[in-house]
């Protein structure tokens, strides 16, 4: 059986040498290896954790080495990501974290780098992680550097992260953001509406109205069981789907379609909701792949639902739409917690586009609304570049011809507890969902209705 701290080698070493998603890649290399139990956990904790942290201990490695990690062999570095990340932030000893990693780069690249990896890790094992927090604070060179270093992101992104929060009059709540990005998030589920209940024994969230917390066990078995009727799913997530279907009320025989559905998470929440009310539903993904996971997501529904492939620009004139999903690709900084990579892929080069393609499918999206017809439209990123700017946009070029709905209010409606969704100081209807605040990833939200 492989063990855990290879599992996890593994897995960074196919991040960063392949732009694999850990998240897809690691419960296979689990499963691969035969972990179970603490096995499993501790390769979750090494893979997850570390690259969390990985713009932290970068910095640390470079300080404990005396050169740049660009300088470092990429498996060694990788190698000793792992090693800081149980000496600094695991109760792993000191000795059992310097040991096993050096055994582990001699294994993976000889003697000569097992040696330089034992006297960085000796380095790094004199301080503690206060002193070492302390040590790069007086490394940085500006407050957007020092918070860097210290909560692992980028500084583009907390520039970002600022003014999302700031256009609530929340730029206090920036560290708290940065903290709860760090930490690992707790498994979401939803139960279908109409066609699965949330299981007695399991605490419902305060939000979503289908969405419950696993609170421990295997979530595959839920799944399994409930035939793809119980599932996971963020509670933001949830609300995307439900603010759309709820927003007003459903008349039989609506037409819905999702335009970007991959991976079919939402699309199900939609196929549900149109089962129960008499309303039918498409999907379109343009990934002939990721396609594929759309119609398995919805294979649980017993409602028909044709998945197109086509450029969600052109696939939306195919017809006229009372509610429209447009969950548009985006920078992903919403789920850091998940998918702790994203922050390493994406560059501020990376906005202008998305945010060029995003504009072109809401515009696509609206054109193809029936006069009454609501677009939702849905990214997992604050980033008020992907949000804010592109719904300002297209209301701007359709002027009276678009309506915003208030989003917050329907958000509102749907939770059984106050909801702490601030205005933003735009004036727009806009919700946006915080991991900080609301325990949700950082989903924004905005409902367009045609006239």
């Amino acid at each position: 059986m492989t063990s855990p701290r290879w599992v996890a080698y593994d897995t960074l070493r196919a991040v960063h040498e392949s732009d694999a998603y850990a998240n897809l890649l690691l419960p296979r290399e689990i499963a691969r290896a035969g972990l179970s139990g603490t096995d499993a956990a501790l390769a979750t904790e090494l893979a997850y954790g570390t690259l969390r942290r990985e713009g932290t201990y970068d910095a640390i490695i470079a300080d404990a080495a005396g050169r740049g990690v660009e300088r470092i062999d990429p498996p060694v570095l990788d190698a000793l990501r792992l090693g800081v990340h149980q000496l600094l932030s695991m109760r792993t000893p000191a000795h059992a974290a310097v040991n096993e990693t050096v055994r582990q780069v001699r294994a993976a690249s000889g003697p000569s780098a097992a040696k330089f990896a034992n006297a960085v890790l000796r380095r790094v094992s004199e301080r503690s992680v206060e002193e070492w927090h302390a040590r790069l604070d007086d490394l940085a060179r500006s407050d957007d550097e020092r918070l860097a270093a210290r909560y692992s992101h980028p500084v583009w992104i907390i520039r970002a992260f600022r003014r999302a929060l700031a256009a609530e009059g929340r730029a206090d709540e920036l560290v708290a953001l940065l903290d709860a990005d760090n930490a690992s998030p707790g498994v979401t589920m939803t139960a279908l509406p109409g066609l699965a209940e949330v299981p007695a024994d399991r605490t419902r969230t305060a939000l979503s109205p289908i969405g419950f917390h696993l609170g421990g066990g295997d979530p595959g078995a839920l799944v399994a069981a409930s035939h793809g009727r119980v599932r996971v799913q963020d509670e933001g997530s949830q609300l995307a789907a439900l603010a759309l279907t709820r927003a007003v009320e459903v008349r039989p025989g609506e037409r819905w379609l999702d335009l970007c559905a991959a991976p079919g998470g939402k699309t199900a929440v939609l196929a549900a909701e149109a089962l129960a009310h008499g309303a039918s539903l498409e999907a379109n993904e343009i990934s002939p792949a990721r396609a594929g996971l759309v119609r398995d997501s919805v294979a649980g529904v017993p409602l028909t639902v044709p998945v197109s492939e086509e450029d969600g620009r052109t696939r939306a004139g195919h017809g006229r739409y009372d509610r429209i999903l447009v969950d548009a690709p985006c920078t992903g900084l919403g789920a850091l917690r998940r998918r702790p990579e994203a922050r390493w892929r994406k560059s501020p080069a990376d906005v202008p586009e998305l945010a060029a393609l995003q504009g072109e499918l809401l515009r696509a999206a609206v054109g193809a609304l029936a006069p009454g017809g609501i677009v939702a439209y849905v990214t997992c990123s604050p980033h008020l570049a992907e949000t804010a700017a592109v719904v300002a946009d297209v209301r701007r070029d359709l002027g009276d011809d678009l309506e915003e709905l208030d989003t917050r209010e329907v958000v509102a409606s749907l939770a059984s507890t106050d909801v702490d969704l601030p205005a933003p100081a735009d004036g727009s209807g806009r919700a946006q969902l915080w991991p900080h605040r609301h325990g949700t990833d950082a989903m924004s939200i905005s409902l367009l209705r045609r006239r």
